[in-house]
């Protein structure tokens, strides 16, 4: 490594960044532009967080192991009953104990 940043690397980077803001601005002003939302679309826009969540638990539930799997299913029941933040504390011990007793 000669440089400490490659010019393909921060293009790539660049080009992230203004596809993320490209696509935000888009969406904002297409939205405001509307009179009413119709009702497709707002179900869609329903849907996106879901979507989101899926996308972030699923590659951890199906690679992330025993521990990983366990701690996830343990978080899912607590979370039907209990708040955010107690969930992300009991997870986070669950999967920390695991690990130490299970490898």
């Amino acid at each position: 490594m000669d440089t400490l940043f490659h010019t393909q690397t921060l293009l790539i980077i660049a080009a992230g960044a203004i596809a993320t803001y490209l696509t935000r601005v888009g969406g904002y002003v297409f939205i405001t532009r509307m009179k009413r939302i119709p009702p497709r679309a707002e179900a869609a826009l329903n849907a996106v967080p879901a979507a989101v969540l899926t996308t972030l638990v699923a590659p951890a539930a199906v690679t992330g192991g025993f521990d990983v799997s366990v701690t996830m299913a343990i978080a899912f029941l607590l979370g039907l009953r209990l708040s955010l933040l107690p969930v992300l504390a009991i997870g986070w011990v669950v999967v920390m104990v695991l690990r130490q007793f299970i490898g």
